[in-house]
């Protein structure tokens, strides 16, 4: 059984004719112009984008208003726009172009002068705005300030920090100039961040004093001083005051020649026009980081370009992002929907910040702010939709949620019970782009299309310029059936490289040893009926009891349906020579884990699934270890109850609840 086949069911159609037509028909009609093609659907237009690649990308570049020079500096075109050779790997997009990626994202800020570019909460302490000339003129200071500081492009700039507006004005300043900008979030302990920012050396530190996290203030002044000893390549540290004990008791923070508080360091200079620095299509802009949950962190280098050409692409059509709208996602510095989101700026849409809990001081405060701020965009994970689920809320009766077009989930599959839950309880009328893609692309393989048809459980659609595509175990594709998500040609946000990366072997590894010259991205899933996507999970923790894979997604699914399950984790034990299925399940505090329930949870399944996935053990735990991110470790637990230390504790948010799967009895093989 599938979880597509028997939930396929329309929750959502296109606006009437009579309302503003989405971007993505709009630019379909611009394609079928300009070469004269007959599309009469998305997946037309989808097979014309990825049968030449080099063309539709160019078109989008257009479509989408790059402010660059796709050909250079003499402005003659120069095809091709893709290089390709042998190796997907070495594939580059539009070798003789110029831009910079901060120009484009503050390319509204004349026009748009008096209107809000950014919006920020912090819990229920902070609240504040910056207009789009605000915005250009903090970038013009804190640009100039690094500039005579002596950081140019190439130099790395490494921020610990909340995400707040400082922290984009900093990105901004600093990928103005060049430089490469690196982002954690404060709750990094020193060792996780000196496990990511000590392999790229950096030459500036930007630091907060602390954040708020459910109503609490956590000063960090003492683990960035460590933190400061731990890398010697800086010269450079900006200490960015924030929490209210710093700002109302002025607190004394050292300072030196090398060392500022932020009001100084960018006070000293008049807002002026920024000197925007043209770079190559490939210049690194962002360097990202595996979770490292089985050894150090990967440094993820992604070029200038061809994140703003993805970022472009999936805002403008697939997330139908307009200018003056208003763009929110639940994210922290540390994933990659961070850089997505602050990227909305390039459409003109004012994008909106959130610092902390997204349940304090209330469950529902996350829909104060979009009531507030007439969000019209709001994206978060699939855990966020199933925690209000259970937690009984139901938005849609107690805040005006008009403003709400669209809603993105990712982090994990969301379920068909999650799309019932939004569509029943929070708005009945958005629509519901589940995406997937990673940090590994700083995007989307798989994502929304506001021109079609939805349906109940499936990712929309496969994104347009990405051949994605289903393997099976001998690298053949394959159609409503499981398997391995490919893509079998080059885009522009693949990385650029690894970083101290010698001869692309990390890189090379991590994608290219699956399937030869073929990018397999360790997802386990299939295309449906309707040319949508189901993810069943990832396909290195997919599950093989007799040798049959089950992806996880299709467990969870059955069991957080169960009365007193609040959320679980499955993995696959060696046992017996074989595999057998192991769950582990937190429960409400009205209940155990009594022989009633492990009944009822067995049933669920099977009748929902199939015998094969009935857990052969359950078990109870407190809690369940998570990436920075949010996501469920399943590895990192497997490793645990196979008796392998987890290599490195530090990516994990939560690395205590580790202790709650060593040494069961109930597992003793």
């Amino acid at each position: 059984m599938t979880i597509h086949q028997n939930d396929a069911s329309i929750v959502w159609s296109p606006r009437q004719p009579s309302e503003r037509a989405p971007n993505l028909t709009t630019f379909s009609k611009h394609i079928k112009a300009r070469y004269g093609l007959e599309l009469a659907n998305y997946q037309e237009l989808y097979e014309w984008s990825i049968h030449d690649i080099a063309r539709f990308w160019s078109e989008i570049w257009d479509f989408c208003g790059v402010v660059g020079s796709k050909n250079g500096h003499d402005g003659v075109e120069h095809q091709p726009y893709l290089q390709t050779n042998s190796s997907m790997i070495d594939a580059r997009f539009f070798p003789q172009a110029r831009l910079n990626y901060a120009e484009n994202l503050l390319h509204f800020a004349s026009e748009n002068s008096d209107s809000d570019a950014i919006l920020f909460w912090a819990e229920d302490k902070l609240k504040s705005n910056m207009r789009w000339r605000e915005l250009y003129d903090a970038v013009s200071q804190a640009a100039q300030a690094l500039r005579d500081h002596g950081v140019k492009a190439g130099d790395r700039v490494a921020a610990y920090m909340p995400n707040m507006i400082e922290t984009i004005v900093l990105m901004l300043a600093s990928t103005s100039i060049g430089a490469i900008w690196s982002s954690c979030s404060p709750d990094f302990g020193v060792q996780g961040v000196v496990d990511r920012f000590g392999q790229i050396e950096p030459t500036v530190l930007i630091a907060a004093d602390g954040y708020f996290y459910a109503g609490k203030e956590i000063d960090n002044l003492q683990k960035i001083e460590e933190i400061e000893t731990r890398l010697p390549s800086l010269t450079l540290t900006i200490i960015v005051p924030f929490l209210s004990s710093t700002l109302e008791r002025n607190i004394e923070i050292s300072t030196s020649e090398n060392r500022w508080i932020y009001g100084d360091f960018v006070g000293r200079y008049t807002p002026r026009a920024i000197e925007f620095e043209q770079l190559p299509f490939d210049h690194p802009l962002f360097i990202l980081y595996s979770s490292g949950t089985t050894g150090a962190p990967k440094c993820i280098v992604h070029g200038a370009g061809g994140t703003l050409l993805q970022h472009l692409k999936e805002h403008q059509l697939h997330t139908d992002i307009c200018p003056q709208d208003r763009v929110f996602y639940f994210t922290t510095c540390t994933w990659m929907m961070w850089n997505w989101l602050v990227s909305s700026l390039a459409s003109g849409a004012t994008i909106s910040l959130y610092d902390g809990s997204p349940f304090y001081p209330k469950p529902s405060i996350l829909f104060d702010l979009i009531e507030e701020q007439k969000i019209t965009h709001f994206g978060t994970s699939a855990k966020y939709i199933d925690a209000l689920k259970n937690e009984g809320l139901v938005p849609a009766e107690t805040h005006d949620l008009s403003s709400m077009r669209l809603m993105c989930s990712t982090g994990s599959p969301l379920l068909s019970e999650g799309f019932d839950y939004v569509y029943q309880n929070i708005n009945p009328s958005v629509y519901l782009a589940s995406i997937s893609g990673g940090t590994d692309i700083v995007s989307c393989f798989v994502l929304g299309d506001p021109s079609s048809n939805l349906y109940r459980g499936e990712i929309a659609c496969r994104g347009l310029g990405m051949a994605v595509e289903i393997w099976d175990g001998d690298g053949k594709p394959v159609s409503q059936q499981k398997g391995e998500l490919v893509c079998t040609k080059p885009f522009p946000s693949m990385p650029v490289y690894f970083w101290n990366d010698q001869d692309n072997e990390k890189y090379h590894a991590a994608y290219f040893e699956r399937f030869d010259n073929i990018w397999a991205q360790g997802d386990y899933a299939e295309i449906t009926a309707n040319n949508g996507v189901v993810i069943y999970g990832r396909s290195d923790a997919t599950l093989n009891p007799g040798g049959v894979r089950i992806g996880t997604a299709e467990i969870y699914r059955q069991v957080e349906q169960v009365d007193g399950v609040l959320e679980s984790v499955v993995i696959g034990q060696q046992f017996d020579n074989d595999v057998r299925v192991v769950l582990f399940v937190v429960l409400t505090q009205a209940r155990d884990l009594d022989d009633d329930l492990i009944r009822s949870i067995k049933s669920r399944v099977r009748s929902g699934a199939s015998p094969r996935h009935v857990p052969a053990v359950i078990l109870s735990v407190e809690d369940i270890p998570r990436t920075k991110s949010g996501k469920i470790s399943e590895l990192a637990v497997r490793d645990i109850v196979e008796g392998r230390a987890v290599k490195n504790t530090t990516a994990l948010a939560n690395p205590e609840a580790l202790e709650f799967f060593k040494n069961r009895d109930e597992l003793e093989t």
